[in-house]
C-alpha cells in the first residue's frame, strides 16, 4: 500500500501541533468542499474523482519513511509524531454522488471528524478533486455535443503520467466509451482503445505494406489511418488490403468537416458502407458540436480533456463550517472577510424536479441539529449520499464498481438538467441555487 500521508501541505502539520497543544485537536468539526463559481462559459459542473478521494483516505498513513523524514527536516514536534504515527480516519464523509452535476456554492463533499483527523485531509481531497472535476466537466460538455457518436480518450502524452491515468478515468466518468491508457484500463476495468501512429506507416516501405501488416496482426475490423499520404489514395488502399469490411478509417488533420464528407462518399462507392470514421486532431467540445453534421462516427480527443478545455481546476475549497465548542455543543462558523465569505454551518442538498425536469438546486443550512434532521420535500431528490462511515469506506464508490456507477449517475444528473443547460455559449449556472436557513 502506497501511503498518500504526503501528498498534503506543511500547514496542515503544523495546525495540528498547536491544536494537540492546546486541546482543540480533539473537537469534532464539519469541513466542506464547494466551488464558489464555476470557470467562465460553464453551465455545471461534474463531480468527479470521489471514488480515487476515498481510495487515498484509506492509504493515508504515516509510515516509518514518512515519520522518520519529518523528523529530520523538524516539521513538527515529538508529541505530533507520535500522533501521526497512529493516524486513523475514523470519522464519517458524505457529498454528491461521483457524477452528479454542481453548481457554485453545492456542498459536494462532507468532512466529519475531530479536528485533527480532518485538516489533515484537506491538501489531498482537493488535489482529486479539483483535478478530476474540472476533466469530467470539461468531458461532460464534448460528450453532450457529441450526441449518440462515442468520444474517445487519447490524451495520456499531454498529461503528467499520473494524472493521465485520473483523466482516463474521470473522462469515462463523464460518458467517454473509452481511453488509450493502459494503466487506467488496468486499474478501473475502463475499455480500451487505440491501433496505430503515423510512425508505422512511416516506417514501412509504402502505405500498402503497413496497412497490410496492421490487417494482418490485427484483423479487417481494425482502424487504419488513412492520412499519412494523400487521405484518397489510403482509404483506397485501405479497402483494398482489408475489404470492404474494413473497420474504421481515422483521420488526423486536416479540414475535418470536408474530409469526412468526401471519405464517407468514397467508402460507400467502394462498397464499404459499414466503415466507421473516426476523427481527432485536437477536437474540443465547441469542434466536436461543428462536426455534427459530418458523416462523423467516434471522436478521439486528447489535449483539450485532459487539460479541462481550458479550466483545468475547479476552484474547489475546503472549509471548516462547523465545530464543537467547548460547551459540547456545534456551532456553525465561516470566514467572514471580502470576496471569500463562506456560509454557516453543514449544509444539505436536494435539486428540485418538475415533471422529472430540474429546477433548482436546494441547499439547507444554519443550526446544526435542524440541519441533520432536514428532509427534503417530495419533489426534491436528495445529493448528499453517505460515503465513509466510523473511518469504513462503504461499497460501490471504489475500484471499477465506483466508475460504473459514477457514469450511470453522470448520464441520469444530465437527463434531468433542462435543454438549456447543454449549450456551450456562455451563460449563467443551469440551476439557480436556493438557500434556506434553518433554526433550532
Amino acid at each position: 500500500m502506497v501511503s498518500t500521508a504526503l501528498l498534503t501541505d506543511r500547514y496542515e502539520l503544523t495546525m495540528l501541533q498547536a491544536a494537540l497543544a492546546d486541546g482543540t485537536a480533539h473537537r469534532r468539526c464539519v469541513f466542506e468542499v464547494f466551488t464558489r463559481h464555476l470557470p467562465p462559459g460553464r453551465r455545471y459542473g461534474v463531480v468527479a474523482g470521489t471514488g480515487r478521494v476515498l481510495e487515498a483516505i484509506e492509504r493515508f498513513r504515516f509510515d516509518e519513511q514518512a515519520l522518520a523524514w519529518l523528523a529530520d527536516e523538524k516539521v513538527v514536534d515529538d508529541a505530533t509524531l507520535e500522533y501521526l504515527a497512529g493516524y486513523r480516519f475514523t470519522g464519517s464523509v458524505s457529498g454528491y454522488a461521483e457524477g452528479e452535476v454542481f453548481f457554485p456554492g453545492s456542498p459536494v463533499l462532507q468532512v466529519e471528524g475531530s479536528f485533527a483527523e480532518a485538516v489533515l485531509l484537506e491538501t489531498v481531497v482537493l488535489s482529486v478533486l479539483n483535478y478530476d472535476s474540472a476533466v469530467a466537466s470539461a468531458a461532460s460538455r464534448m460528450t453532450t455535443a457529441a450526441g449518440n457518436r462515442p468520444c474517445l480518450e487519447m490524451g495520456s502524452r499531454r498529461a503528467h503520467e499520473d494524472a493521465a491515468v485520473a483523466a482516463a478515468r474521470a473522462a469515462v466518468v463523464a460518458g467517454f466509451a473509452g481511453t488509450s491508457n493502459l494503466e487506467a484500463g488496468r486499474r478501473y476495468g475502463l475499455p480500451t482503445i487505440g491501433t496505430a501512429a503515423h510512425a508505422f506507416t512511416l516506417v514501412h516501405d509504402d502505405e500498402q505494406a503497413a496497412f497490410a501488416s496492421q490487417v494482418a496482426a490485427l484483423g479487417t475490423g481494425t482502424t487504419l489511418l488513412v492520412d499519412t499520404y494523400d487521405v484518397r489514395r489510403g482509404v483506397a488502399r485501405a479497402v483494398e488490403v482489408a475489404g470492404t469490411d474494413l473497420g474504421a478509417v481515422r483521420l488526423d488533420s486536416g479540414d475535418l468537416p470536408s474530409q469526412a464528407r468526401l471519405v464517407r462518399a468514397q467508402l460507400d462507392a467502394l462498397g464499404a458502407t459499414g466503415t466507421r470514421i473516426v476523427v481527432s486532431s485536437d477536437l474540443d467540445e465547441h469542434a466536436i458540436a461543428a462536426l455534427g453534421v459530418a458523416p462523423v462516427d467516434a471522436y478521439g480527443v486528447g489535449t483539450s480533456v485532459v487539460t479541462g478545455a481550458g479550466a483545468p481546476t475547479c476552484g474547489m475549497v475546503y472549509k471548516l463550517v462547523a465545530r464543537e465548542g467547548s460547551d459540547g455543543a456545534m456551532h456553525a462558523v465561516a470566514k467572514t472577510s471580502g470576496a471569500k465569505a463562506g456560509h454557516l454551518g453543514r449544509k444539505a442538498a436536494a435539486r428540485r424536479l418538475v415533471d422529472g425536469e430540474a429546477s433548482e438546486e436546494v441547499v439547507v443550512g444554519g443550526a446544526d441539529p435542524a440541519v441533520r434532521l432536514w428532509t427534503p420535500a417530495p419533489d426534491m431528490r436528495p445529493l448528499h449520499t453517505a460515503l465513509v462511515r466510523d473511518g469504513e469506506v462503504l461499497p460501490g464508490w471504489t475500484g471499477p464498481e465506483g466508475v460504473t456507477q459514477a457514469a450511470r449517475r453522470h448520464a441520469s444528473s444530465i437527463a434531468e438538467l433542462p435543454e438549456t443547460a447543454l449549450r456551450l455559449s456562455a451563460d449563467d449556472p443551469a440551476l439557480p441555487t436556493t438557500r434556506i436557513t434553518l433554526e433550532t
